[in-house]
């Protein structure tokens, strides 16, 4: 009896000890921290947008309410194309983007959202945390006094939709198209006019015929947008990025004043939301698509002449802008010696086995 007594208070003043170590320090008089984070993204997608709620939440949930973080819709804080700006110069703390939109400011940050027949999803991510691609895009970053954070990505895209057929090269000849990022500056080389435009402003441009193209994500995404109304002609693969990785930017004051807490519960929500925003995609693009096509969406694959003329210029721009950018000169070779083991790889297992599968499933059903 006694030694039952002896053990029962063992373990009440053990279990004591261990809530007491196990209490976050979160609670033990670390700072109350407000964040306000822009996004590009319109409040009406949900997979995307709320995928930038989701992290929030997160970063709230692990804090124990300290960390708040306040995710706002596209445009509400500060326009799309200033998000990027709006962390470097302390207006938000935070943004939730697509970082290839921001070309303009250097082209090397492509190379964190995804180049034209890159990295896929999984090879972008390895790149990043295990292949030396976060060294080196944090290196780049750190001039804006930045500091970036991967937070999802949208697996590879559709190739977008038109309002007349491509049936060749020629015919993107003077196509005024809505595309972000590097996938217009390889467009330009066939006299295409690329423009970026918001997600919410795509719908209107086709509408009125202001553009003949646009790409946006995938099923999805785009039925919300409406792209199907007005552009009947939708087209596979969304070539002009291998996956689109999503980026968090931090200004780096900010980022630096946190408790080592608060950065471990930001990094954390980062890394759930890269893989579940993915997973969310895969989950919603097939019903979509056959939404999509139910509804008279006439779907088609890029002639091959316009793969291969596309491939070719995109590899020529990568030593064009090698040689007018030293960032993207510093990232580009440890970048492409990466996708070429990747591909040595995938072609042996993951590309063999998918091929047969999808193949046989297809018969099957």
């Amino acid at each position: 009896m006694q030694r039952r007594r002896f053990l029962s208070q063992a373990t009440t003043a053990a279990g004591a000890s261990i809530a007491t170590l196990a209490a976050p320090a979160i609670a033990q008089g670390t700072p109350t921290v407000r964040w306000r984070m822009s996004t590009s993204w319109p409040k009406s997608l949900d997979t995307i947008y709320g995928s930038a709620e989701e992290l929030c939440k997160r970063v709230s949930v692990m804090t124990d309410g300290k960390f708040e973080i306040r995710a706002f819709p596209a445009g509400e804080l500060v326009p799309p194309p200033q998000n990027m700006d709006a962390v470097s110069n302390g207006t938000v703390e935070c943004n939730h983007v697509l970082s290839s939109a921001f070309i303009g400011k250097n082209t090397a940050v492509a190379f964190d959202t995804g180049l034209a027949f890159g990295l896929n999803s999984r090879q972008h991510n390895a790149w990043i945390h295990y292949g030396g691609g976060m060294a080196l895009l944090r290196k780049m970053y750190k001039q804006y006094g930045i500091v970036n954070h991967v937070s999802g990505n949208v697996g590879v895209q559709m190739g977008g939709w038109y309002r007349k057929e491509i049936k060749s090269v020629a015919d993107l000849n003077g196509l005024k198209m809505r595309i972000g990022g590097i996938g217009g500056m390889v467009l330009a080389k066939f006299g295409a006019v690329s423009q970026q435009i918001p997600a919410g402003d795509i719908y209107s441009a086709l509408e009125k015929g202001t553009i003949d193209a646009a790409e946006w994500i995938g099923p999805h995404d785009d039925e919300k947008l409406g792209l199907n109304r007005v552009a009947p002609f939708y087209y596979s693969p969304g070539w002009f990025e291998g996956s689109a990785s999503i980026t968090s930017m931090v200004n780096e004051k900010a980022w630096e004043a946190l408790p080592a807490a608060y950065k471990a519960a930001f990094e954390c929500a980062c890394a759930e939301q890269t893989m579940k925003m993915l997973a969310n995609y895969d989950a919603q693009n097939p019903l979509a698509l056959r939404k999509l096509v139910g509804g008279g969406a006439k779907l088609g694959y890029f002639p091959k002449d316009v793969m291969d003329a596309t491939y070719k210029a995109s590899q020529e721009l990568w030593t064009e802008l090698s040689e007018k950018n030293a960032d993207f000169k510093a990232i580009y070779p440890s970048w492409k010696k990466f996708q070429q083991d990747e591909v040595s790889w995938f072609r042996v297992a993951e590309n063999a086995l998918d091929n047969y599968t999808f193949a046989a499933v297809a018969r099957s059903s």
